[in-house]
């Protein structure tokens, strides 16, 4: 079938709109209209080139959700017209990181961004002129239909508004991880988040959720310092220098507990600060990317000197399964306790996404969403 997409051509390069061939499901493999796509940052790492792609043509997106328009033959646990959030890691539930209970790290992850499909790293699933297109991580919400692997899909029930729990895919899953799982936020902490896009703001509800006392949020942007407010963030200034004095002032001179670098573009600055931001046994958990190879530089004693035993931890889809945080969110939303709906600040059509990331770049939004049904 036919289905309208955004692509890149072209590392760095910019999305523009393109009709392409689409696969039905194989086995195992779904057919799935979509209703909704968040614009998260890390399609614009692929635009820029600072996250390389493996197959260009690619159709961009990460972060959908849609309903399944069709079945591959003996695949079960799915039926047509069933609502989906498609997960950008694929979890196998068969090697040794999923039976650890580590699904973001499941060996299958390591084909997510060929393009290709998992189990046939020679076949693609999407065309353009008769040449395959790579899909992104294996999903390409940017259409407005797609086929994906049952291992990158999970049913949500069809009572729940459906658009707004896209942003469960990526955003929301690694934001609020990143709080609880990664940096470990108990009640009564002091938590900086450095960057509110809509991982940003996750990571602050996430951490407001734990019990901290004070959430302090770093962004230039005086939009999103001021949106923070209603996401849990106690505090919010223009720098990192700004918050650390503010969270040393409320802990006795010895720093947060925590400092969550959910940067947009992390530079090794970015690092070595929010390390000199922590108290001693304090945890930096770092969820934005930078150019693939952007050096980062630390004193060789920065982890532990003098007595400071202060941890660096590397933060993948906030450190937990997608078939468990998407149903532990579904819960926290439809409780009131995680707002999304209030995170989507600005929608796009399909032809619309490079604008989307321009306004993006601009502090224009938390997150920009592309919405298939306006």
């Amino acid at each position: 079938m036919k289905t309208t997409g955004s692509i890149l051509r072209s590392q760095p390069g910019t999305f523009e709109t393109a009709e392409l061939e689409l696969d039905e499901p194989r086995q195992n493999e779904l057919l799935i209209r979509l209703v909704a796509s968040g614009l998260c940052h890390s399609d614009d790492h692929a635009a820029t080139g600072d996250m390389p792609t493996r197959h260009l043509p690619m159709c961009g997106g990460h972060e959908g959700s849609g309903v399944v328009e069709q079945v591959g033959p003996n695949t079960r646990g799915f039926e047509v017209g069933d609502h989906v959030v498609m997960t950008f890691l694929p979890a196998c539930g068969r090697c040794l990181w999923c039976a650890r209970g580590m699904q973001q790290l499941c060996d299958q992850g390591a084909y997510s961004l060929t393009g290709a499909r998992i189990d046939d790293q020679s076949s693609y699933r999407m065309s353009l002129d008769g040449e395959p297109v790579g899909q992104q991580l294996g999903v390409s919400t940017f259409s407005q239909y797609t086929t994906v692997n049952v291992m990158s899909a999970y049913k949500v029930p069809k009572e729940v508004p459906l658009k707004p729990l896209c942003l469960l895919g990526c955003a929301a899953g690694t934001g609020w991880g990143a709080a609880v799982n990664a940096a470990e936020v108990t009640p009564g902490d002091v938590v900086i988040v450095m960057g509110v896009g809509g991982v940003g703001m996750s990571a602050v509800q996430g951490a407001a959720a734990a019990g901290a006392a004070s959430v302090i949020v770093v962004d230039p942007v005086p939009y999103k310092r001021e949106a923070a407010k209603q996401f849990g963030a106690t505090d919010t200034f223009e720098t990192l220098d700004e918050a650390t004095e503010a969270a040393r002032a409320v802990t006795n001179g010895q720093g947060a507990d925590s400092t969550i670098v959910t940067i947009g573009v992390v530079t090794g600055d970015h690092i070595s600060g929010a390390l000199e931001s922590i108290r001693k046994g304090g945890t930096v958990a770092m969820t934005g990317m930078g150019k693939s190879e952007e050096p980062m530089q630390i004193t060789t004693n920065a982890l532990m000197y003098p007595m400071m035993q202060k941890r660096l931890q590397g933060v993948i889809f906030g450190n937990w399964s997608p078939f468990n945080s998407v149903p532990t969110l579904l819960h926290a939303y439809t409780s009131g306790l995680l707002k999304l709906d209030e995170m989507m600040t600005k929608s796009y059509t399909i032809d619309q996404v490079a604008k989307g990331y321009e306004d993006m770049h601009a502090g224009d939004t938390v997150r920009g969403w592309i919405d298939y049904e306006s």
